[in-house]
């Protein structure tokens, strides 16, 4: 249970700060944001404010914000409709009612001629049986009822396309970006709680009954040469260690001013990769610098980012394949690893992870805000927008090719797990 509790924190949190991004950056620019919505599926739970409908949605795969413009509008009012009218004390039309009028007993019924709800916010008509034209003016935040649910009017000037190429680019970027601020507050969260890991070959905390600890070695040993070889970094250190599983290591450390000589024996642990390494069963030594606990977050976010992109590289350049790929089912697996080990593990893990969905989203991909960045990239260099209904095939297929990719991992997660 609690690593139910713990992943659907994690997962409502990043969800929740990469849209927050979305929707910040489209109110500051005017556009008009439909939905803001954690995961995909039926709701679950929902409530409007200020124009905006949020939803809790049944599958945990995602999240989105619908912006008015970005997907073609559900209601569009077409010459012949009969339609009801309510209006505002200005006298301009606040309500259309698309269907259900015997519900609206007040609602002056007409015959819609042309409509132009874009621009000139007119709707032209008659009433039935009446040859006289009528022309209503439409409330710029006027309200669709179809089977009794209200659904916003979207004027041009709030439609995603009305808006200068780098205001919607600053929208399409805000999410992942959002997912980098986020991994730097952890890690910066981090840095002040539990100090900043030294960068020296300085052992912090011995594990009981390790092969460090059944040596005699110490926390605050600093370590200076391994058989000899001078080691100076953390990474050192461990880099020898891995290479070595039950092989005898003669450690030189300095310990409280002194020198001394320790003979270890690292233990061999597989890796999930099948990899056999050595292990001593030491932490490194964390330091109490302020000024390395605020940049903490700015370092380690770096560090992660500059990893996860080599890795995608690799797995660009077939080094790596899709079966070290994880999907939802594997990350829960690996959440509930993480989680045994300690809340400090777990914020670690969120942070990389947020990191890792910054980027997934950044990919030049169809459907990814990557994509969507090309596309307007493009209407910057050309001058003029791509066909929407071109784009709008292309962000479709995508999609569809990205929830075959979902499929496929999620299945090799679970033989992973159970076969």
């Amino acid at each position: 249970m609690t690593t139910v509790i713990a992943f659907i924190l994690m997962f409502g949190l990043l969800v929740f700060v990469h849209e927050w991004g979305h929707l910040i950056f489209a109110k500051r620019a005017g556009m008009l944001a439909r939905e803001f919505a954690i995961g995909f599926g039926p709701k679950i739970f929902a409530f409007t404010k200020n124009e905006t409908l949020y939803t809790i949605r049944l599958l945990p795969i995602g999240g989105y914000v619908r912006v008015a413009g970005e997907d073609p509008e559900i209601i569009e009012l077409k010459a012949g409709h009969h339609i009801g009218l309510e209006f505002n004390d200005e006298g301009k039309v606040n309500r259309i009612i698309v269907n259900n009028k015997s519900k609206h007993p007040n609602a002056r019924v007409i015959e819609v001629e042309r409509a132009d709800l874009d621009h000139r916010l007119v709707i032209e008509g008659y009433e039935v049986d009446e040859d006289e034209k009528l022309f209503f003016e439409v409330d710029p935040k006027a309200m669709f009822v179809l089977d009794e649910k209200e659904t916003q009017i979207a004027p041009y000037d709030r439609q995603f396309a009305s808006k200068t190429v780098p205001q919607r680019a600053m929208q399409l970027f805000a999410g992942p970006m959002m997912n980098f601020v986020l991994a730097i507050v952890l890690f910066m969260i981090l840095g002040f709680v539990q100090g900043v890991p030294s960068d020296e070959a300085k052992l912090g905390e011995i594990q009981d009954n390790s092969p460090a600890d059944q040596a005699g070695l110490m926390a605050g040993d600093e370590i200076v040469s391994i058989d000899g070889e001078s080691v100076s970094t953390w990474e050192g250190f461990t880099r020898v260690v891995r290479e070595h599983p039950e092989e005898s290591l003669l450690l030189t450390v300095n310990r409280n001013g002194s020198t001394e000589q320790v003979e270890v024996t690292p233990a061999e642990v597989t890796t999930d990769r099948d990899e056999s390494i050595g292990q001593v069963g030491v932490k490194r030594a964390f330091e109490d610098s302020f000024a390395k606990k605020l940049t903490f977050g700015f370092t380690q976010t770096y560090d992660w980012t500059a990893l996860i992109l080599t890795n995608l590289g690799k797995l660009v350049t077939g080094q790596f394949s899709l079966d070290m790929l994880s999907g939802p089912v594997g990350i829960y697996d690996a959440t509930d690893q993480v989680v045994q080990t300690g809340l400090t593990n777990f914020v670690m893990w969120m942070a990389i992870l947020s990191i890792n969905l910054g980027i997934v989203n950044l990919l030049p991909l169809p459907a990814l805000d990557g994509g969507r960045l090309i596309f307007v990239g493009l209407e910057a260099v050309r001058g003029k927008p791509i066909d929407p209904q071109k784009e709008g095939i292309v962000h479709f297929i995508g999609f569809a090719l990205l929830m075959l990719l979902m499929l496929v991992v999620t299945w090799n997660d679970i033989q992973r797990l159970f076969l």
